[in-house]
């Protein structure tokens, strides 16, 4: 099996995809929220590309979340921090999420045969679920400001690193890249809030106090279910 990781949705182009399972990253902090609110019940995501499209896909009893900028979007229900979503905010309840990298991401990888949300939070169970479509794999990292950002590439190299360890350690052939990220991983795997607090993401979020959001974020293999795209909306699969 062949699995390919991209440095940020910039990079990614459709012919990648076809026939593929994608798996998108954005540690900080789309798809650790998208994972948050589903399994704390939410019926489904639904994710779009711009405020606009948010706002025409709401209907009477969604909730309106997202951010540009890393701020919380004026008029909607909440923001991106993955700790709005618990289960007394959004069991449910579907939720529009729009945000600047992520679900921009998502909507890059469509083209793919199965698309699954990957975070630190359910980054063993996305790697299992990815093995089991056996399919080859495209590992998108969205990246922050158009650029790679180091807490995704840490997510791919422990996604990849979970790959091989259920695999029993053959099958499992990756490219330049994805290799960089495993040993990024293998080198910083006990360290992995230290990482997220020193990213750019990470600086970013700690100026405008949110430390909490990383801490949140950096917890790894907390959820056992992996977001999967079926038609417009992210919904649990085991």
């Amino acid at each position: 099996m062949m699995v390919q990781v991209i440095s940020s949705v910039n990079e990614a182009c459709v012919a990648k995809f076809h026939h593929r399972t994608a798996i998108v990253i954005d540690v900080l902090r789309a798809t650790s929220t998208i994972a948050t609110a589903l399994s704390s019940g939410a019926s489904s995501v639904i994710p779009a590309e711009t405020v606009m499209d948010a706002k025409a896909l709401q209907r009477p009893g969604d909730l309106l979340g997202g951010e540009r900028f890393c701020r919380k979007i004026s008029g909607f229900d909440y923001g991106n921090s993955p700790a709005e979503y618990a289960a007394d905010a959004v069991k449910g309840r579907r939720v529009i999420l729009t945000t600047t990298n992520g679900t921009r991401a998502i909507h890059k990888s469509t083209r793919a045969e199965h698309v699954l949300a990957a975070s630190l939070l359910n980054a063993e169970a996305c790697a299992k679920l990815a093995l089991e479509l056996r399919r080859d794999i495209v590992i998108m990292c969205a990246g922050s400001h158009d650029e790679f950002a180091i807490e995704d590439g840490l997510c791919a190299g422990m996604l990849l690193h979970h790959m091989r360890c259920l695999n029993g350690g053959a099958g499992i052939e990756t490219d330049d890249f994805g290799v960089a990220m495993e040993s990024l991983y293998a080198e910083r795997r006990h360290r992995i809030e230290e990482l997220l607090m020193n990213s750019a993401s990470g600086k970013r979020l700690l100026k405008l106090g949110q430390k909490q959001d990383i801490e949140f974020c950096a917890r790894t293999n907390t959820i056992r279910e992996v977001p999967y795209l079926s038609g417009d909306q992210l919904v649990l699969r085991s």
